[in-house]
């Protein structure tokens, strides 16, 4: 359910889709939740749903490009843009602007290896470059770090319990009995497309199943517990970010008919 809390006295139900169907497969999404999303206003419902569906679109072009699977040990990224530390990590060379390196790797994909927290990592860079101001991203980040989790405050990466996940949301599967000599299959970040999909760096595309099927392959010889979804969800701070926003298309609520519309004071509702 969304609740918008300055919204307009009257709110228009419409089956004409204003919004791209990526997006408004975002929109029923956040309507259908059983959670009560809030927003101040609707800007910041429309730069959510957008940067939502630009993570969508980040994960699926990363899984399709030639980027490959590593350890840190074995990374690798284009020495134009990066430089590679002792860690496996990618500093942003001094001069390089953050939207062309963060670009380069979907450009450049067979010249970058790496694992899967970096690849989320960039799903979300690059998701936020393509909702965002140019000029405000490269000032935010301009001092981009690609290791593991490391991110730039900026981002506003946060994790927090949660049994219930919308397009664009990062996931993580545990593997509590993953084999020793293969340690980078403890577990596997994916960001949750849609439609009962995951992307996750590695394994590629799969449903819920695929995924937890993939990292049973790689657990140590007599195990018995099977890998499996944690409760728990990673997003940026949508927030935050969408006062850096690139202009977007006016926002009228372009929601089915079987949903239910109503205020309550200044506030919208907006539920299944």
């Amino acid at each position: 359910m969304i609740r918008i809390l300055s919204s307009p006295a009257s709110i228009g139900i419409t089956d004409s889709l204003s919004l791209p169907p990526a997006e408004q497969r975002i929109a029923d999404a956040l309507v259908s939740s059983p959670v009560l999303y809030t927003y101040p206003n609707e800007q910041q419902l429309r730069f959510e749903i957008a940067l939502r569906a630009r993570i969508v679109q980040a994960a699926v072009d990363l899984a399709k490009s030639r980027a490959r699977f590593a350890i840190f040990r074995f990374s690798r990224c284009n020495s134009q843009f990066w430089e590679r530390d002792e860690r496996g990590g990618f500093q942003l060379r001094p001069g390089v602007p953050p939207s062309k390196a963060i670009g380069d790797i979907f450009i450049n994909s067979e010249l970058y290896a790496f694992e899967c927290a970096t690849a989320i990592v960039i799903v979300f860079y690059k998701a936020v470059l393509d909702t965002i101001d140019t000029s405000a991203f490269d000032r935010l980040f301009d001092r981009l770090l690609l290791y593991d989790w490391h991110t730039d405050r900026d981002l506003g990466i946060q994790t927090k319990k949660s049994k219930h996940f919308l397009p664009g949301d990062c996931l993580y599967f545990k593997n509590p009995e993953f084999d020793p000599a293969t340690p980078q299959w403890q577990g596997e970040n994916t960001i949750y497309l849609g439609d009962g999909l995951f992307y996750g760096h590695g394994i590629g595309i799969q449903t819920e199943d695929g995924i937890i099927a993939a990292l049973n392959r790689k657990r140590k010889r007599g195990a018995t517990k099977s890998a499996y979804l944690l409760s728990e969800i990673t997003q940026v701070n949508f927030a935050y970010l969408s006062q850096f926003s690139r202009p977007l298309d006016g926002f009228r609520f372009p929601l089915r008919s079987s949903f239910i519309a109503g205020t309550l004071g200044s506030a919208a509702f907006l539920r299944r």
